[in-house]
């Protein structure tokens, strides 16, 4: 493990055996189930929580998922998520994140994931607590 000090826009996880496909390494779509619990986690650290936006019957919807993939994490392997997030319009915004093995600091992947707000029926909408995740 590392000596560094986590940040309010880091998370730690570690790999777990039945997240390794057959070659030993973590399948590429368990990435996709790492970030997106990340991105939760950081809209918590912004005083904002996901359940409670959809309950206001604000759907925050991923419509598009970059991800360059550098290198991969194995059983056992320790990583940290960082995560920040800018506005791409009114009714879009980007989590950008980087999946970091924390004994050599390694690059694992880099991601842009871009998320548009819509009411229950589907419909863009503006959501102006968004703007506290970009302070």
């Amino acid at each position: 493990m590392t000596s560094f000090e986590f940040q309010s826009n880091q998370i730690l996880l570690e790999v777990r055996d039945y997240e390794c496909d057959m070659q030993g390494i973590v399948n590429n779509a368990v990435y996709q189930n790492y970030l997106e619990h990340a991105r939760h986690k950081f809209i918590k650290t912004k005083g904002l929580d996901f359940a409670k936006i959809t309950e206001q019957g604000i759907n925050l919807v991923l419509i598009r998922a970059e991800i360059d993939y550098k290198r991969s994490l194995k059983s056992g392997d320790t990583f940290y998520i960082e995560t920040h997030a800018e506005r791409e319009s009114k009714l879009k915004f980007a989590f950008y994140q980087k999946v970091i093995r924390c004994h050599d600091q390694q690059v694992i992947l880099q991601a842009k994931m871009l998320v548009a707000s819509t009411n229950q029926q589907g419909r863009p909408i503006v959501f102006d607590q968004a703007d506290t995740l970009f302070e």
